[in-house]
């Protein structure tokens, strides 16, 4: 089945793009999404990220559909001096 995966934040930067077309098994739920998505940003990353699906927050347990939309939602961040590592690794 196909999701679209929606970017948002420093999450657009980093993919270069602001959505993507995935397929999934059927039966997928938002862990085992999650867990495609962690080879390819830092572990830590992940401490402070929120899904959703469907413009609704969901917890791993959620089960995907077809057609469904599942947003990456990075954590608003702000305040943090401009020499302090980024959630996604590096400097600012």
């Amino acid at each position: 089945m196909r999701v679209r995966v929606l970017y948002f934040g420093v999450l657009k930067e980093l993919f270069s793009c602001p959505s993507e077309d995935m397929e999934v098994e059927t039966g997928c739920n938002v862990g085992e999404l999650r867990k495609v998505f962690h080879g390819r940003m830092p572990e830590r990353a992940w401490k402070s990220m929120a899904m959703a699906v469907n413009q609704e927050y969901a917890g791993d347990e959620v089960q995907l559909h077809d057609g469904d939309e599942v947003a990456l939602l990075p954590p608003v961040s702000g305040g943090a001096p401009n020499d302090a590592p980024s959630a996604l690794g590096g400097r600012r």
